[in-house]
Protein backbone atom coordinates (compact mmCIF):
# COMPACT_ATOMS: atom_id res chain seq x y z
CA UNK A 1 0.00 0.00 0.00
CA UNK A 2 2.02 3.28 -1.15
CA UNK A 3 0.80 6.38 -0.15
CA UNK A 4 0.96 9.78 -1.13
CA UNK A 5 3.14 12.78 1.38
CA UNK A 6 -0.10 13.90 2.16
CA UNK A 7 -2.28 11.00 2.56
CA UNK A 8 0.17 9.84 4.80
CA UNK A 9 -0.13 13.34 6.69
CA UNK A 10 -4.21 12.85 6.95
CA UNK A 11 -3.20 9.53 8.03
CA UNK A 12 -1.31 11.00 11.12
CA UNK A 13 -3.95 13.22 12.16
CA UNK A 14 -6.40 10.17 12.20
CA UNK A 15 -3.80 8.45 14.28
CA UNK A 16 -3.85 11.39 17.21
CA UNK A 17 -7.92 11.83 16.91
CA UNK A 18 -9.63 8.96 15.21
CA UNK A 19 -13.11 11.29 15.31
CA UNK A 20 -11.20 14.56 13.63
CA UNK A 21 -13.48 16.00 10.88
CA UNK A 22 -12.29 16.77 7.55
CA UNK A 23 -12.63 20.35 8.14
CA UNK A 24 -10.63 19.64 11.80
CA UNK A 25 -7.65 17.87 9.41
CA UNK A 26 -7.71 20.78 6.96
CA UNK A 27 -7.19 23.62 9.41
CA UNK A 28 -4.45 21.23 10.83
CA UNK A 29 -2.81 20.72 7.61
CA UNK A 30 -3.22 24.12 6.07
CA UNK A 31 -5.42 22.70 3.16
CA UNK A 32 -8.90 22.46 1.94
CA UNK A 33 -11.83 20.52 3.94
CA UNK A 34 -12.66 19.51 -0.70
CA UNK A 35 -9.19 18.24 -0.50
CA UNK A 36 -9.17 16.31 2.54
CA UNK A 37 -12.11 14.60 1.68
CA UNK A 38 -10.18 13.23 -1.91
CA UNK A 39 -7.58 11.96 0.37
CA UNK A 40 -9.75 10.22 2.56
CA UNK A 41 -11.70 8.68 -0.02
CA UNK A 42 -8.46 7.45 -1.32
CA UNK A 43 -7.25 5.99 2.00
CA UNK A 44 -10.43 3.53 2.00
CA UNK A 45 -9.92 2.72 -1.38
CA UNK A 46 -6.16 1.72 -0.58
CA UNK A 47 -7.57 -0.06 2.39
CA UNK A 48 -5.35 2.82 4.80
CA UNK A 49 -8.95 3.45 6.91
CA UNK A 50 -12.13 1.32 7.23
CA UNK A 51 -15.67 1.77 7.59
CA UNK A 52 -16.72 4.87 9.51
CA UNK A 53 -15.72 6.71 12.03
CA UNK A 54 -12.33 6.59 10.25
CA UNK A 55 -11.25 3.06 11.94
CA UNK A 56 -7.05 2.30 10.67
CA UNK A 57 -5.78 -0.45 9.78
CA UNK A 58 -3.30 -2.09 11.76
CA UNK A 59 -0.66 -2.22 8.94
CA UNK A 60 3.16 -1.16 10.07
CA UNK A 61 2.74 -1.46 13.75
CA UNK A 62 5.76 -0.99 15.89
CA UNK A 63 6.04 -2.36 19.09
CA UNK A 64 8.39 -0.16 21.95
CA UNK A 65 9.94 -1.88 24.70
CA UNK A 66 11.78 -0.44 27.19
CA UNK A 67 11.53 2.87 29.86
CA UNK A 68 8.96 5.42 30.36
CA UNK A 69 9.69 7.88 33.10
CA UNK A 70 9.26 11.56 33.73
CA UNK A 71 12.24 13.86 32.52
CA UNK A 72 13.67 16.41 34.91
CA UNK A 73 15.49 19.19 32.50
CA UNK A 74 17.56 21.68 33.98
CA UNK A 75 19.64 24.00 31.93
CA UNK A 76 22.19 26.65 33.01
CA UNK A 77 22.05 30.41 32.13
CA UNK A 78 25.77 30.85 32.34
CA UNK A 79 29.11 28.57 31.82
CA UNK A 80 28.23 25.89 34.83
CA UNK A 81 30.54 26.64 37.70
CA UNK A 82 31.39 22.99 39.33
CA UNK A 83 30.61 22.22 43.27
CA UNK A 84 28.26 25.29 43.60
CA UNK A 85 24.80 26.62 42.91
CA UNK A 86 23.97 27.77 39.68
CA UNK A 87 21.41 30.07 37.94
CA UNK A 88 19.02 28.20 36.01
CA UNK A 89 15.41 27.09 34.37
CA UNK A 90 13.95 23.69 35.10
CA UNK A 91 11.25 21.88 33.12
CA UNK A 92 8.92 18.75 33.17
CA UNK A 93 7.94 16.32 30.82
CA UNK A 94 7.27 13.06 29.99
CA UNK A 95 10.49 11.25 28.60
CA UNK A 96 12.32 7.54 29.02
CA UNK A 97 13.65 6.41 25.75
CA UNK A 98 11.22 3.72 24.47
CA UNK A 99 8.26 6.25 25.30
CA UNK A 100 9.97 8.67 23.26
CA UNK A 101 10.47 6.93 20.45
CA UNK A 102 7.10 5.43 20.54
CA UNK A 103 6.07 9.32 20.33
CA UNK A 104 8.13 10.38 17.52
CA UNK A 105 6.83 7.28 15.75
CA UNK A 106 3.10 7.80 16.22
CA UNK A 107 3.90 11.38 15.48
CA UNK A 108 5.16 10.48 12.00
CA UNK A 109 2.09 8.46 11.83
CA UNK A 110 3.16 4.92 12.78
CA UNK A 111 0.99 2.65 14.72
CA UNK A 112 2.76 2.22 18.13
CA UNK A 113 1.96 0.22 20.85
CA UNK A 114 4.57 0.74 24.07
CA UNK A 115 5.47 -1.60 26.76
CA UNK A 116 6.99 -0.39 29.67
CA UNK A 117 6.61 -0.12 33.68
CA UNK A 118 5.53 3.23 35.24
CA UNK A 119 4.42 3.27 38.93
CA UNK A 120 0.65 3.49 40.45
CA UNK A 121 1.37 7.15 41.41
CA UNK A 122 0.27 10.34 40.42
CA UNK A 123 3.43 10.69 38.05
CA UNK A 124 2.61 7.47 36.26
CA UNK A 125 -0.95 8.56 35.40
CA UNK A 126 0.31 11.57 34.12
CA UNK A 127 3.10 10.28 32.19
CA UNK A 128 0.47 7.44 30.62
CA UNK A 129 -2.28 10.26 30.05
CA UNK A 130 0.21 12.78 27.79
CA UNK A 131 1.32 9.73 25.77
CA UNK A 132 -1.82 7.67 25.08
CA UNK A 133 -2.49 11.34 23.45
CA UNK A 134 0.20 11.22 21.22
CA UNK A 135 -1.65 8.76 19.57
CA UNK A 136 0.42 5.91 21.21
CA UNK A 137 -0.79 2.38 22.44
CA UNK A 138 -0.43 1.46 26.05
CA UNK A 139 -3.07 -0.87 26.90
CA UNK A 140 0.04 -3.55 27.73
CA UNK A 141 2.32 -0.75 30.30
CA UNK A 142 2.77 -2.50 33.61
CA UNK A 143 2.21 -0.87 36.68
CA UNK A 144 4.85 -1.09 39.11
CA UNK A 145 4.62 -1.06 42.37
CA UNK A 146 8.16 1.03 42.21
CA UNK A 147 7.17 4.54 41.84
CA UNK A 148 7.46 6.08 38.30
CA UNK A 149 11.12 6.64 36.84
CA UNK A 150 12.61 10.18 36.72
CA UNK A 151 15.72 11.09 34.40
CA UNK A 152 17.42 13.95 35.78
CA UNK A 153 19.36 16.20 32.92
CA UNK A 154 21.79 19.25 33.76
CA UNK A 155 22.40 20.88 30.65
CA UNK A 156 24.45 23.55 30.10
CA UNK A 157 24.18 27.26 29.00
CA UNK A 158 24.44 25.62 25.21
CA UNK A 159 22.09 23.32 25.80
CA UNK A 160 24.61 20.82 25.53
CA UNK A 161 24.33 17.82 28.36
CA UNK A 162 26.81 17.81 31.27
CA UNK A 163 25.64 14.75 33.62
CA UNK A 164 22.18 13.01 33.92
CA UNK A 165 21.18 10.94 36.79
CA UNK A 166 18.72 8.30 35.82
CA UNK A 167 15.99 6.25 38.46
CA UNK A 168 14.80 3.56 36.50
CA UNK A 169 13.50 1.18 39.45
CA UNK A 170 10.37 0.41 37.83
CA UNK A 171 11.95 -0.27 34.17
CA UNK A 172 14.85 -2.62 35.77
CA UNK A 173 11.37 -4.67 37.63
CA UNK A 174 10.53 -5.55 33.93
CA UNK A 175 10.92 -8.83 33.61
CA UNK A 176 9.21 -11.87 31.15
CA UNK A 177 6.29 -12.57 33.20
CA UNK A 178 5.21 -8.57 32.44
CA UNK A 179 6.30 -9.18 28.63
CA UNK A 180 4.26 -12.87 28.17
CA UNK A 181 0.47 -11.03 27.98
CA UNK A 182 2.00 -9.57 24.85
CA UNK A 183 3.68 -12.21 23.16
CA UNK A 184 1.29 -12.23 20.55
CA UNK A 185 1.33 -8.52 19.75
CA UNK A 186 5.14 -8.83 19.75
CA UNK A 187 5.73 -11.72 17.34
CA UNK A 188 2.66 -10.12 15.31
CA UNK A 189 4.54 -6.88 15.03
CA UNK A 190 5.82 -5.28 11.44
CA UNK A 191 8.77 -4.12 13.85
CA UNK A 192 10.08 -4.35 17.33
CA UNK A 193 11.93 -1.81 18.88
CA UNK A 194 13.81 -2.24 22.41
CA UNK A 195 15.40 -0.23 24.53
CA UNK A 196 18.64 -0.86 26.07
CA UNK A 197 17.39 0.25 29.89
CA UNK A 198 14.96 -3.12 29.95
CA UNK A 199 16.79 -6.03 31.77
CA UNK A 200 18.76 -8.35 29.94
CA UNK A 201 16.24 -11.23 30.63
CA UNK A 202 13.11 -9.67 29.47
CA UNK A 203 15.21 -8.05 26.36
CA UNK A 204 16.53 -11.79 25.24
CA UNK A 205 12.25 -12.91 25.89
CA UNK A 206 11.42 -10.12 23.54
CA UNK A 207 13.99 -11.18 21.04
CA UNK A 208 12.90 -15.11 21.60
CA UNK A 209 9.34 -13.84 20.72
CA UNK A 210 10.39 -12.25 17.30
CA UNK A 211 12.25 -14.51 16.04
CA UNK A 212 9.93 -17.21 14.82
CA UNK A 213 8.01 -15.05 13.13
CA UNK A 214 11.32 -12.72 11.63
CA UNK A 215 10.03 -9.35 13.30
CA UNK A 216 12.87 -6.91 12.56
CA UNK A 217 14.21 -5.82 15.77
CA UNK A 218 15.95 -3.07 16.75
CA UNK A 219 18.06 -2.34 19.56
CA UNK A 220 19.17 1.10 21.38
CA UNK A 221 21.84 0.18 24.00
CA UNK A 222 21.24 3.36 25.66
CA UNK A 223 24.33 3.95 27.04
CA UNK A 224 27.77 2.78 27.77
CA UNK A 225 27.22 0.42 31.02
CA UNK A 226 23.88 -0.93 29.34
CA UNK A 227 25.44 -1.54 26.14
CA UNK A 228 28.46 -3.75 28.56
CA UNK A 229 25.11 -5.80 29.76
CA UNK A 230 23.64 -5.95 26.37
CA UNK A 231 26.95 -7.19 24.91
CA UNK A 232 26.15 -10.93 25.75
CA UNK A 233 23.15 -11.08 23.96
CA UNK A 234 25.12 -10.49 20.53
CA UNK A 235 26.56 -14.03 20.44
CA UNK A 236 25.72 -15.11 16.78
CA UNK A 237 22.41 -17.07 18.16
CA UNK A 238 20.22 -14.36 17.34
CA UNK A 239 19.64 -12.16 14.29
CA UNK A 240 19.26 -8.51 15.31
CA UNK A 241 17.91 -6.26 12.22
CA UNK A 242 19.61 -2.99 13.74
CA UNK A 243 21.51 -1.65 16.45
CA UNK A 244 22.21 2.29 16.78
CA UNK A 245 25.33 3.02 19.41
CA UNK A 246 27.45 5.86 19.59
CA UNK A 247 31.05 5.47 19.57
CA UNK A 248 31.32 4.20 23.10
CA UNK A 249 28.53 2.13 23.38
CA UNK A 250 30.02 0.47 20.80
CA UNK A 251 32.99 -0.20 22.31
CA UNK A 252 31.48 -1.67 24.93
CA UNK A 253 29.43 -3.83 22.75
CA UNK A 254 32.80 -5.06 21.14
CA UNK A 255 34.61 -5.45 24.36
CA UNK A 256 37.45 -2.47 23.12
CA UNK A 257 37.81 1.03 23.15
CA UNK A 258 37.00 2.44 19.69
CA UNK A 259 39.41 5.42 19.19
CA UNK A 260 37.04 6.65 16.38
CA UNK A 261 39.28 6.60 13.67
CA UNK A 262 37.71 5.51 10.46
CA UNK A 263 39.67 2.10 10.67
CA UNK A 264 39.18 0.69 14.16
CA UNK A 265 35.26 1.84 13.73
CA UNK A 266 35.21 -0.36 10.35
CA UNK A 267 36.71 -3.11 12.27
CA UNK A 268 34.12 -3.14 15.42
CA UNK A 269 31.11 -2.92 13.08
CA UNK A 270 32.89 -5.90 11.51
CA UNK A 271 32.36 -7.82 14.79
CA UNK A 272 28.66 -6.61 15.39
CA UNK A 273 27.77 -8.42 12.31
CA UNK A 274 29.76 -11.52 12.52
CA UNK A 275 27.70 -12.17 15.71
CA UNK A 276 24.63 -11.68 13.84
CA UNK A 277 23.43 -8.15 13.07
CA UNK A 278 22.34 -7.21 9.71
CA UNK A 279 22.60 -3.33 10.26
CA UNK A 280 24.93 -1.23 12.55
CA UNK A 281 24.07 2.59 12.47
CA UNK A 282 27.02 4.20 14.43
CA UNK A 283 26.11 7.69 15.41
CA UNK A 284 29.16 10.16 16.13
CA UNK A 285 27.66 12.94 16.86
CA UNK A 286 28.66 16.44 14.67
CA UNK A 287 30.33 14.02 12.39
CA UNK A 288 27.15 12.28 11.57
CA UNK A 289 26.76 8.75 11.45
CA UNK A 290 28.24 5.48 9.96
CA UNK A 291 25.45 3.06 8.25
CA UNK A 292 27.13 -0.62 7.91
CA UNK A 293 25.11 -3.43 6.24
CA UNK A 294 26.07 -7.26 6.27
CA UNK A 295 27.12 -7.87 2.74
CA UNK A 296 26.32 -3.97 0.83
CA UNK A 297 28.58 -2.06 2.22
CA UNK A 298 29.13 1.06 4.69
CA UNK A 299 28.07 4.50 3.86
CA UNK A 300 29.22 7.58 5.88
CA UNK A 301 26.18 10.43 6.53
CA UNK A 302 26.93 14.18 7.16
CA UNK A 303 24.75 15.63 9.99
CA UNK A 304 22.25 18.15 8.62
CA UNK A 305 23.01 21.54 10.24
CA UNK A 306 21.18 22.24 13.55
CA UNK A 307 20.66 25.32 15.92
CA UNK A 308 21.22 23.58 18.82
CA UNK A 309 19.14 24.18 21.81
CA UNK A 310 18.56 21.07 23.65
CA UNK A 311 20.23 17.82 22.60
CA UNK A 312 17.53 15.79 24.60
CA UNK A 313 15.99 13.38 22.49
CA UNK A 314 18.20 13.45 19.61
CA UNK A 315 18.66 9.98 19.63
CA UNK A 316 15.62 8.90 20.23
CA UNK A 317 14.00 10.93 17.45
CA UNK A 318 16.47 9.61 15.50
CA UNK A 319 15.98 6.15 15.63
CA UNK A 320 11.89 6.69 15.60
CA UNK A 321 11.88 8.38 12.22
CA UNK A 322 14.31 5.61 11.08
CA UNK A 323 12.07 2.81 12.17
CA UNK A 324 9.15 4.91 10.49
CA UNK A 325 11.04 5.43 7.17
CA UNK A 326 12.16 1.80 6.83
CA UNK A 327 8.11 0.72 6.95
CA UNK A 328 7.03 3.40 4.55
CA UNK A 329 9.15 1.79 1.78
CA UNK A 330 12.80 3.99 2.53
CA UNK A 331 16.11 1.66 2.12
CA UNK A 332 18.32 1.20 4.90
CA UNK A 333 20.54 4.54 3.56
CA UNK A 334 17.47 7.04 2.90
CA UNK A 335 15.94 6.22 6.08
CA UNK A 336 19.10 7.19 8.36
CA UNK A 337 19.12 10.02 6.29
CA UNK A 338 15.42 10.71 7.51
CA UNK A 339 16.59 10.10 11.20
CA UNK A 340 19.08 12.23 10.92
CA UNK A 341 16.62 15.38 9.97
CA UNK A 342 14.34 14.13 12.27
CA UNK A 343 17.33 14.48 15.37
CA UNK A 344 17.94 18.18 13.72
CA UNK A 345 14.53 18.87 14.39
CA UNK A 346 14.16 17.98 17.40
CA UNK A 347 17.54 19.49 18.93
CA UNK A 348 16.45 22.88 17.76
CA UNK A 349 13.54 23.02 20.19
CA UNK A 350 13.44 22.77 24.42
CA UNK A 351 10.58 20.18 23.61
CA UNK A 352 12.11 16.09 24.18
CA UNK A 353 9.97 14.71 21.34
CA UNK A 354 8.96 17.88 19.12
CA UNK A 355 5.50 18.45 19.17
CA UNK A 356 5.14 19.30 15.39
CA UNK A 357 6.74 16.51 14.13
CA UNK A 358 5.10 15.66 11.07
CA UNK A 359 6.70 13.76 7.59
CA UNK A 360 6.23 16.74 5.68
CA UNK A 361 8.71 18.26 7.82
CA UNK A 362 11.26 16.44 8.44
CA UNK A 363 11.08 15.43 4.25
CA UNK A 364 11.20 19.76 4.37
CA UNK A 365 14.70 19.20 6.48
CA UNK A 366 15.92 16.98 3.99
CA UNK A 367 16.20 19.29 1.43
CA UNK A 368 18.32 21.99 3.55
CA UNK A 369 21.85 21.78 2.61
CA UNK A 370 24.67 19.46 4.36
CA UNK A 371 27.26 20.91 6.69
CA UNK A 372 30.64 18.57 5.36
CA UNK A 373 32.56 17.38 7.85
CA UNK A 374 36.44 16.41 7.44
Amino acid sequence: MMLTRREREVLASLRRDPLAGAQAIADALGTTRAAVNVHLSNLGKKGAILGRGYILRQEHAVVVIGGANVDVKVRSLAPVAYHTSNPGRSHTSPGGVARNIAENLARLGTPTHLIAAVGQDPAGERLLSETRATGVRIDHVHRSTHPTGTYTAVLDADGDLVVAIADMAATDGLSPEHLHPARELIGHASMLVLDGNLPAQALAYALDIAAPTSVQTLIDPVSVPKAALLAPLFSGERTVFAVTPNLAELGALVGRRVDGGDGELIRAVAVLHERGVQHVWVRLGERGSLLSTLGEGRHFLDAPPAEVHDVTGAGDAMLGAFAHALLTGADPVDAARYGHAAAALTVATPATVRPDLTPRLVEDALNAPLRRTT
